[in-house]
């Protein structure tokens, strides 16, 4: 690539974390580019009196013009065109740079990469803070409290004579008709419904409630003015039910059968399981107490912090957060288009209620990063090659597969400087 030409222009824009290189690649570079492009159009284009793939570059140009090979020979060249910027520039970018054409012609391609760097942090106080932590206590009503919720979760439902209740089970048929004809996702065979759960639409439940087993009922309602289905909002319906079985929940007593379900080593009575429920309780509040200590902290040295942080910054862990939050709602079977209309919100709505703790992630990230600095905390290779195998393991797999999944040993490495750099702040601020 003798002749091959790249010139390389670095220009500061907005701010000095904002900057804009250009790169422009022409020459016996472009060329090659070019003629690649040719070769994959060449493959699909049809122009008469000639076979598929015989197109002679002079015809094919003549008949769909030498532009057409534009595109796709900017793009070969793009990921060449970045690594160079990189190169050149020495700049070393905190979100993944945005690139543009900025010119495109038959002598070359001009790229502008804007790359945005690190921000200078000033961290101006954060020691002596003398911030404390709460203690994590568990009074008698918590235990209490948290065994009525054990007993509810292993309540066995017996078969009742007599009428629905309200928290009764009933198993029920259903179909539901708008103006004579069913609908979709009306019908139901042996579904249990527990009464009073607003499960269904609002009287659905209620109006169940004194019917027999074997007893059928038309149910008239109204669909919600805000239902999700357009067809059946605010629409006046009929549901047929029929009642199969009535089911009610009857209390666990702290038995030998409650205490072999329940399955607890070392639990066989109420003042052993007492001691279990407490212990667990205050490792969850040690735990939670742990993290707002934390968080006070953070918080805390975040208000003697000088930083511009760039909107890319902020912008980018949206996106982080964003992907979060869809993975979430994954799990719960609910997808983002479904949650914009369950909530009547959109994309924008939540990246804005979700850009506030975004900045507050990238601040608090800039501002640990500084303290390691300022603290020389320093993690060795040996350290996080450790680590990484002690992950591995807890993980059950094998350490490379473990680090290709986590992102690698720079990013255990981080990780870890980042913890040391948390401990060290709270034991600068007691």
């Amino acid at each position: 690539m003798a002749n091959k030409k790249e010139e390389v222009k670095t220009e500061e824009v907005k701010n000095k974390n904002t900057h804009e290189v250009v790169i422009k690649i022409d020459g016996e570079a472009w060329t090659k580019a070019l003629d690649k492009a040719f070769e994959k159009k060449q493959k699909t284009a049809k122009v008469d009196g000639f076979r598929t793939g015989k197109v002679p570059r002079a015809i094919y140009e003549k008949h769909f013009g030498k532009e057409s090979l534009f595109i796709d020979a900017a793009d070969s060249v793009l990921q060449e065109a970045y690594e160079k910027a990189m190169e050149e520039s020495k700049l070393i970018p905190v979100v993944q740079p945005a690139v543009d054409l900025k010119s495109l012609d038959e002598s070359g391609v001009e790229f502008t990469f804007k790359i945005i760097t690190k921000p200078s942090v000033n961290v101006k106080k954060y020691k002596g803070l003398n911030i404390k932590p709460e203690k994590a206590e568990v009074t008698d009503e918590e235990v209490e409290h948290e065994m009525g919720h054990l007993l509810e979760k292993y309540t066995e439902l017996v078969t009742k004579e007599g009428k629905i209740e309200n928290g009764d089970v009933a198993i029920i048929d259903f179909e539901g008709f708008k103006d004579g004809v069913a609908f979709d996702g009306g019908k139901g065979e042996n579904y249990s419904l527990e009464i009073g759960s607003n499960t269904f639409i609002p009287g659905f439940e209620e109006q169940m409630i004194g019917m027999t087993t074997g007893e059928e009922k038309d149910l008239h309602l109204t669909f919600p003015e805000d239902y999700t289905a357009e067809d059946l909002a605010g629409k006046e319906v009929v549901f047929k039910v029929k009642v199969n079985e009535i089911k009610t929940k009857q209390a666990r007593e702290l038995d030998e059968d409650f205490f072999e379900d329940l399955g607890m080593e070392g639990v066989n009575d109420e003042k052993t399981l007492k001691e279990e429920i407490k212990k667990s309780i205050l490792a969850q509040k040690e735990m939670d107490v742990e993290n707002a200590y934390v968080d006070k902290i953070l918080e805390e040295v975040s208000k003697n912090v000088e930083v511009d942080i760039p909107e890319e910054m902020v912008n980018e862990e949206v996106d982080r957060l964003l992907g979060r939050f869809e993975e979430q709602m994954k799990m719960q079977g609910i997808s983002l288009d479904l949650y914009y209309q369950f909530t009547k919100s959109t994309e924008k709505d939540l990246r804005d209620q979700l850009e506030k703790e975004a900045y507050s992630n990238v601040l608090y990230r800039l501002m640990l990063e500084e303290i390691t600095t300022l603290e020389k905390i320093e993690v060795t290779e040996e350290e996080a090659d450790k680590e990484a195998e002690e992950l591995a393991k807890k993980y059950q797999m094998e350490k490379e597969k473990f680090l290709a999944q986590f992102g690698g040993l720079d990013l255990i490495k981080y990780d870890m400087e980042v913890r040391r750099t948390v401990d060290k702040l709270k034991e600068l601020n007691k």
